[in-house]
């Protein structure tokens, strides 16, 4: 870029007129940018994410009445909603929930505090990783269905297997992500706490437990996901109550139109289960930002 000088024996240049000249022009329009997201059509996202439930169900409702889907083989989303109705009016849905939450709560805490506790071991210990690490990958290979009758041998028919099935079921996911989540920790910043004066305990507290949360949340909602899973084997192996003895009672009565509803409510738990720990999530890893998409 050249400077232009003016000639020699010219008058130099008035500044403080040509800061005057510029002041009194007017400031040009500046136009805010937006981020993509905020340019985009403003549709509410419960919305969005409401759409495909809804076209999901009015596509049901459209072949039940054209008689693609007979009522022996699927009843129609009116027939569900008026089964359901009567099912909560008379209060066997509701017991039945009742019920199925209590087994579910039960073995997700012992399934917890299990899972959490052998992978704590074994993730902070070498000595830990060898006595408890292999048992765990042997076991978590075996089918837990598979051990149902082995706990109706050993516990009987009451709650005691349908809470040791759920509580298999949430042990090795959670022990696997924590593990995980544990070993996952950078070692740099292993090296800056010890260089910082943090003890053995600091270090795990401070370092180790922050940095493995993020797998444990997510062991969590793996654990969940197959607490309801276990939950319907549990309750349809010599049960009298649950949702679950519900089902069992419709297939003896070939009333797919309660077992449907069954199915409601469980996808409907699981649902709000999942959404209680990604709110739990979000609330513990508020240090850690994520990309949450466009």
């Amino acid at each position: 870029m050249s400077i232009s000088h003016a000639p020699p024996g010219s008058p130099e240049p008035d500044i403080s007129e040509i800061s005057k000249s510029a002041a009194s022009q007017p400031a040009p329009d500046l136009e805010p940018l937006l981020p993509t997201s905020s340019r985009r059509t403003r549709v509410p996202r419960w919305l969005r994410r409401t759409t495909g439930p809804l076209l999901l169900l009015a596509l049901w409702q459209l072949l039940s009445s054209t008689g693609v889907l007979t009522p022996d083989v699927l009843a129609s989303p009116g027939r569900i909603a008026e089964v359901g109705r009567d099912l909560i009016v008379d209060g066997s849905l509701p017991s039945a929930m009742g019920t199925s939450l209590q087994r579910v709560a039960a073995g997700l805490l012992l399934g917890t505090v299990v899972g959490t506790g052998l992978a704590l071991v074994s993730g902070l210990f070498r000595i830990g990783e060898d006595l408890v690490d292999a048992p765990v990958q042997m076991l978590r290979t075996v089918p837990f269905v598979g051990l149902i009758p082995l706990f109706i041998i050993w516990f009987g028919i009451g709650e005691a297997p349908k809470v040791a099935i759920i509580t298999l079921g949430v042990t090795f996911p959670l022990y696997l992500n924590v593990y995980a989540g544990i070993r996952g920790v950078d070692a740099q910043l292993i090296e800056a706490g010890e260089s910082l004066g943090l003890s053995r305990w600091g270090l795990v507290r401070h370092v180790v437990l922050p940095g493995a949360l993020p797998g444990a949340m997510t062991g969590l909602r793996y654990s969940l996901g197959i607490a309801w899973l276990a939950l319907v084997f549990a309750e349809q192996v010599n049960a009298d109550s649950g949702i679950g003895f519900l089902m069992v009672q419709a297939r003896d009565f070939l009333r797919t139109d309660v077992i449907v509803v069954c199915l409601i409510v469980y996808a409907f738990l699981g649902l709000l289960a999942d959404f209680v720990v990604r709110s739990l999530e979000r609330l513990l890893l508020q240090w850690r930002p994520t990309f949450t998409g466009r």
